[in-house]
């Protein structure tokens, strides 16, 4: 039997993704290693009060129970307290940073732009689900990893598990794609369905932040941020476009009242919001995140309230289409582990 690579890991960010990544690694880790010879060794982790490492590998077991309690890995015998995680990325010997901390597109994708480029810059791979540093940085980003001779990987930046990108970027290779149709945002397809079911805002504004859908400050969702960076990387990375967050005609869903989306309904239309990007006639790419009464008959009409899809139309691969059903986060956290395995397989 052959002996396994070892894959040492950094893991920024220890939210729900990252807490549920440690439990994959838990979980999977016997079976990656039995069924692709990887052994996949976390040997540092961060979270927003400080870091831990260790070259023999910490306990992703621990470090989800640490963060489960309201603690901070940073508690774990050596760690450092108050540190930022740059300091890890800056000091650690490891192959690959899976970088999860939070989106922060107002304040230039910080820290994960930073993170991202660090560990290019030191010869690591990067797996990401984090979308500011690709919305803001897409191509410098390629041209670090190509320099250094590393990968980069972020299927987790649109659509949540959904293989979106990779079904765009390898599974249409040879085609033109000359339009897109998404529904890669979560939050905004469940508060509609509660409009739909008679919910007045500020009850489905509550039941989806219960239910753990909705963040505390929702315009990031609701004005429709997350659907159009969302369809940049989307456009980046299978159009061949240089898309800019900027170039999106963007509306939220928030101008719509609970009536009109059951007026809709009554109709036999269905309200999502839509994001779709168009190839012009002169290469350019128009795109536009709007919300919109979809026929019920529409593919991306039929998603749940916990569902998002995508459609591509292609020249020679016909109309592709794809959903994902993500009752819970788990999906969105094993991109990360489908990331790792299509740099090493």
């Amino acid at each position: 039997m052959s002996v396994p690579t070892t894959v040492r890991l950094l893991l920024v960010g220890l939210g729900n993704l990252g807490r549920r990544f440690c439990d994959l690694l838990v979980q999977k880790g016997p079976e990656v290693e039995a069924r692709y010879g990887l052994r996949l060794v976390l040997v540092g982790a961060a979270d927003s009060r400080g870091w831990a490492y260790d070259p023999a590998g910490l306990d992703p077991a621990r470090v989800a129970a640490l963060k489960d309690a309201g603690r901070s890995v940073a508690d774990m015998p050596g760690g450092r307290p108050g540190r930022p995680a740059a300091e890890l990325i800056a000091q650690a010997d490891a192959d690959l940073l899976c970088e999860a901390s939070p989106v922060n597109l107002r304040q230039g994708a910080e820290p994960g732009l930073t993170h991202v480029r660090m560990a290019l810059d030191r010869g690591m791979h990067v797996v990401t689900p984090n979308k500011g540093p690709l919305v803001l940085a897409y191509r410098e980003l390629h041209d670090r990893a190509a320099r250094r001779g590393v990968q980069l990987r972020f299927d987790g930046t649109v659509a949540g598990g959904l293989p979106a990108l990779y079904i765009g970027q390898r599974d249409l290779r040879g085609a033109t794609v000359h339009r897109i149709e998404a529904v890669p945002n979560l939050c905004t397809g469940y508060v509609l369905e509660l409009l739909a079911e008679g919910l007045s805002w500020e009850e489905a504004q509550a039941r989806a932040r219960a239910e753990g859908v909705l963040e505390a400050d929702p315009s990031f969702d609701l004005d429709g941020w997350d659907a159009a960076a969302k369809l940049v990387i989307l456009v980046n990375g299978v159009m061949g476009y240089p898309a800019r967050l900027e170039e999106v005609e963007r509306t939220g869903i928030t101008a719509l009242s609970g009536a009109d989306v059951v007026a809709a309904r009554r109709e036999g239309r269905v309200y999502k919001l839509l994001a779709t990007a168009d190839r012009l006639p002169d290469g350019a790419v128009s795109m536009r995140v709007a919300p919109v009464p979809l026929p019920g008959d529409h593919f991306l009409a039929r998603l749940g309230r916990k569902q998002m899809g995508v459609i591509y139309h292609t020249d020679i691969y016909g109309t592709i289409m794809a959903a994902i059903d993500e009752p819970t986060p788990l999906p969105s956290a094993a991109t990360m582990l489908r990331d790792i395995l299509d740099i090493y397989l």
